[in-house]
């Protein structure tokens, strides 16, 4: 069974029963993912999960930094954000610190010029793969973010945002003249 729920401009779709049907496997693992966002059409393990990613569609940013100003949607991405305070992570080189390992690893590149992943059609190098996946976008053709509003695509998401204003008529950013 299905309930449709609805929070303001969002809404999502909790299974109340898991049937076979509706249940989908995750690329990277094997756990059963019976609970819908519908705004998205991501799945999730838990409905604690899913309520917590439905605030990325909200806006919401219930989770405040007592060191800064910034706010987040998530327990876990404030956890992570602390880390920037504490010098947990921390480049020997620049000393700009940050909020996981990972985040530092890829920094690093920046100051050694590495450059791991490569695009196999025409030999362009990256710091990171999700910029290869972007970039390998160009050759595909694949444009995965589709504006709900009128029949444009694009390759990412960013741009996706940007075309919004179209449809909402925001204008963030004024002349200072």
């Amino acid at each position: 069974m299905n309930v449709l729920h609805s929070t303001g401009e969002s809404c999502f779709e909790v299974k109340t029963e898991a049937d076979s049907n509706d249940i989908t496997e995750h690329p990277h693992d094997d756990k059963p993912r019976p609970y819908v966002c519908t705004t998205c059409d991501k799945r999730f393990p838990k409905k604690g999960i899913l309520n917590e990613h439905k605030l990325i569609h909200t806006g919401e940013k219930l989770y405040s930094c007592t060191q800064c100003e910034k706010h987040f949607t998530t327990r876990q991405n404030l956890r992570t954000h602390v880390n920037v305070h504490s010098s947990k992570y921390k480049c020997t080189e620049c000393g700009k610190c940050f909020a996981s390992s990972n985040a530092l690893t890829i920094h690093r590149r920046s100051h050694s010029g590495e450059k791991p992943f490569e695009c196999t059609v025409c030999s362009k190098q990256f710091t990171t793969s999700h910029y290869l996946v972007v970039h390998s976008r160009i050759h595909s053709g694949e444009k995965p973010y589709k504006c709900h509003e009128c029949d444009k695509a694009f390759r990412v998401l960013c741009s996706l945002n940007t075309h919004m204003r179209v449809h909402t008529g925001d204008k963030p950013y004024k002349c200072r003249v």
